[in-house]
């Protein structure tokens, strides 16, 4: 019996459920229930009433929030290592700092961050939404963190001061792209189409044709006219565009995109995990209901 063969007869057996990032490697993407952005995933998960364990094939901070947002389910991170460096550069300490310091100003976090620290922040915003929550505040001055590409995106667009915590907050693998890889791309496919996700600089952003995170990336493919698109995010990304748009053509503007945290988890990893129950994520009680309320109001504001 292959490996996933088995994993798909022991999650049926333990009434489980596998999640999956958009940038996870293909075969993870193929035996997952849901594939998705990290909360289109813990949303999915709320919303799946029979399931008692959630297999999480992603980083961290996005086994966190399914775990916040799904109290009475078990939730498993398949390879503890996997931690977004992103989310490990923001703390709760230098969250309190930042607020010392600018009294009364909203504090608005990525939800690519640690239940630490979202249980310090007023909401939680993702890539796709995070100009909405911005903009919800009446305030012209947001503090926000940690990615400061964002950050940027979020500033030229809402014309409000963001001031980001840390200063230079960023995702390692996103300030890979390079303007002069697209350039040099457009030469070879003048006709193709261009499509980078937020994190990416600001000098990426303006060789695009569309900014926008992964789930409004797959739209966008959808919708586009265009048969060769070029893509500036993670490479597990062009799995999904590749099988939902046969007959486009998807090239990664960097080879080398990748983020080696996703791509810990593996089918060994997931038939372990789900197996013997272990790497079950448990957030202190205290921190979990702070972090709920962050997340929630983001919900509440995008229904």
């Amino acid at each position: 019996m292959k490996l996933a063969e088995k994993i798909d007869r022991i999650k049926k057996e333990k009434k489980a459920i596998i999640l999956a990032h958009n940038y996870q490697r293909p075969e993870i993407q193929d035996i997952a229930d849901y594939i998705g952005d990290s909360i289109e995933l813990s949303r999915k998960a709320m919303e799946e009433k029979e399931a008692e364990i959630i297999v999480f094939a992603a980083v961290d901070f996005m086994a966190e929030s399914a775990a916040i947002l799904n109290p009475k389910k078990k939730v498993l991170l398949p390879s503890l290592g996997a931690r977004c460096p992103m989310a490990q550069m923001l703390t709760p300490a230098e969250i309190k700092r930042y607020k010392k310091r600018y009294p009364n100003v909203p504090t608005v976090l990525y939800v690519n961050t640690l239940a630490s620290s979202k249980a310090q922040c007023d909401i939680c915003c993702t890539s796709a939404n995070a100009v909405e929550v911005v903009k919800s505040f009446k305030s012209d001055i947001i503090l926000f963190g940690p990615d400061r590409n964002l950050a940027d995106y979020i500033s030229e667009i809402t014309q409000k001061k963001l001031i980001t915590i840390p200063e230079w907050g960023f995702c390692p693998t996103h300030v890979l792209f390079q303007p002069e890889d697209v350039i040099f791309l457009k030469k070879q496919y003048p006709d193709a189409k261009v499509m980078v996700h937020p994190e990416c600089s600001s000098e990426m952003r303006k060789v695009a044709d569309f900014v926008g995170s992964t789930s409004k990336m797959c739209n966008y493919a959808k919708r586009t006219n265009a048969k060769t698109i070029i893509v500036g995010t993670e490479k597990g990304l062009l799995h999904r565009l590749k099988k939902e748009n046969p007959n486009k053509k998807f090239i990664l503007a960097y080879d080398d995109a990748v983020c080696p945290n996703m791509k810990l988890i593996t089918l060994e990893k997931v038939y372990a995990s789900l197996k013997n129950e272990q790497h079950v994520i448990n957030i202190p009680i205290s921190i979990a209901r702070k972090a709920r309320k962050s997340l929630e109001k983001m919900f509440e504001l995008n229904n």
